[in-house]
C-alpha cells in the first residue's frame, strides 16, 4: 500500500477492513462487543492486548506499542470501572487510573502519526445528578455530579474534553460516544458490585437454584430505566467510527424505557423462576427517571436491533454458560 499524505482522500472506516485497529479493553463488556463486530464485519488487522501485556496506566509501555504497532484506527473501550462500594472505597484508584488510561492512549495515537480516528467510551455518570430528562449531551458541566460515583465521572469528563482539546489543538480526528445502561455477554455478575440488571438475572437464578419460595427486591419497583444491549453499542461505535467526526461527544442509548418492576417481571419470566417477586419498599428507590436524549445519534441513522426480552434470553444463557459452568 503506497504512502498516505494528508491530501489524499482516506477511505471510510467500513471501507478500510484492512487497516490495523486496535481494541482498549477487548476482554470488558463494551470491548469484547466491539472485538466481536469487527471480526464479523471482515477486518483482517485487529490488534490487542491483555493487562498483563499491555498496562495502559504505563506512558513508556503505551507509547512504545503505539511506535510499534502503527494502528490506523483506535476504540478506546478500556476503563476501571466498579459499583457504588468500589468507587466508595477507592477513589484514587478510579480517577487516577482512568485518566492515566485516556491521557497515554490518547497522546499515543497523536505522536505515533498513523492513526486516523479514535473513538473514546465514556458513560452516562458523567452528567449532574438533576440533569433534565432524556437527558441531552448539552447538560454536560451543568450542575453537581452523583457524589458516588464522582471520581469516575469526572476522569470520563476530562476524556471527552482531552478528545475535544486534541481535536482543536492537533486536528486529530478523537470521538465521544457516551452509552447509557449497558448488558449482555461478559457482563459483571458479582454478588457485591454488580449493576441492576445482572443483579436481578443471578438473584432469580439462585433463587430458582435452591428452590426459594420468593426473591425480595429493594425500593417500590416504580423508577424508570434505560438498557442497551452491548451489541447494540458495538454497532453504534463501528457506525460513529465511519460516519461522525464532530467535537461533542455523543449519547448512544435505546430510547425506550422500563420501569424496574417491569424489569423485575421479565427477569423472572425469562430465568423461569416460579416463586413470588416481593417489593421491600422500605428500602431507597433511587433517582426516579434516568433517560438519555439519543435523538442525535437517531437522527444520524442509527438505531438499536435488539430487543430487551431478546437480550435478556440471551444474556441468561452466557450467564449459565460461562459463570455458573465456571463455579462447577
Amino acid at each position: 500500500m503506497g504512502t498516505v499524505t494528508p491530501a489524499d482522500p482516506h477511505p471510510a472506516f467500513l471501507a478500510d477492513k484492512g487497516a490495523r485497529v486496535f481494541v482498549a479493553g477487548h476482554r470488558g463488556l463494551v470491548g469484547s462487543a466491539v472485538l466481536r463486530r469487527l471480526l464479523a464485519l471482515g477486518f483482517t488487522d485487529v490488534v490487542v492486548r491483555t493487562h498483563a501485556e499491555l498496562d495502559l496506566t504505563r506512558q513508556a509501555a503505551v507509547e512504545a506499542f503505539f511506535a510499534a504497532e502503527r494502528p490506523r484506527y483506535v476504540v478506546l473501550a478500556a476503563a476501571k470501572v466498579g459499583g457504588i462500594h468500589a468507587n466508595s472505597a477507592f477513589p484514587a484508584d478510579f480517577i487516577a487510573a482512568n485518566l492515566q488510561i485516556q491521557t497515554n492512549v490518547v497522546d499515543a495515537a497523536l505522536r505515533c502519526g498513523s492513526v486516523r480516528k479514535l473513538l473514546f467510551l465514556g458513560s452516562s455518570c458523567i452528567y449532574p445528578k438533576f440533569a433534565p430528562q432524556p437527558i441531552p449531551e448539552g447538560s454536560l458541566l451543568s450542575g453537581p455530579l452523583e457524589p458516588t460515583n464522582e471520581w469516575y465521572a469526572v476522569a470520563k469528563i476530562a476524556g471527552i474534553k482531552m478528545c475535544q482539546a486534541y481535536r482543536i489543538q492537533h486536528g486529530l480526528d478523537a470521538v465521544s460516544a457516551m452509552p447509557t445502561n449497558l448488558y449482555g455477554p461478559q457482563d459483571n455478575f458479582h454478588p457485591e458490585n454488580s449493576h441492576v440488571l445482572p443483579a436481578l438475572i443471578r438473584r432469580f437464578h439462585e433463587a430458582k437454584a435452591t428452590d426459594a419460595p420468593e426473591v425480595v427486591v429493594w425500593g417500590s419497583g416504580s423508577p424508570l430505566r434505560e438498557f442497551l444491549h452491548v451489541d447494540d453499542l458495538a454497532d453504534a461505535v463501528i457506525f460513529l467510527m465511519d460516519q461522525y467526526s464532530g467535537l461533542e461527544h455523543v449519547n448512544v442509548g435505546s430510547g425506550s424505557e422500563v420501569t424496574i418492576k417491569e424489569l423485575a417481571e421479565l427477569v423472572k419470566e425469562v430465568v423461569g423462576f416460579q416463586g413470588k417477586l416481593v417489593w421491600d419498599s422500605t428500602k431507597p428507590d433511587g433517582t426516579p427517571r434516568k433517560l438519555m436524549d439519543s435523538s442525535k445519534i437517531h437522527g444520524m441513522g442509527w438505531k438499536p436491533k435488539v430487543p430487551l426480552k431478546e437480550g435478556l434470553v440471551e444474556t441468561y444463557k452466557w450467564y449459565v454458560e460461562n459463570v455458573i459452568a465456571d463455579k462447577k
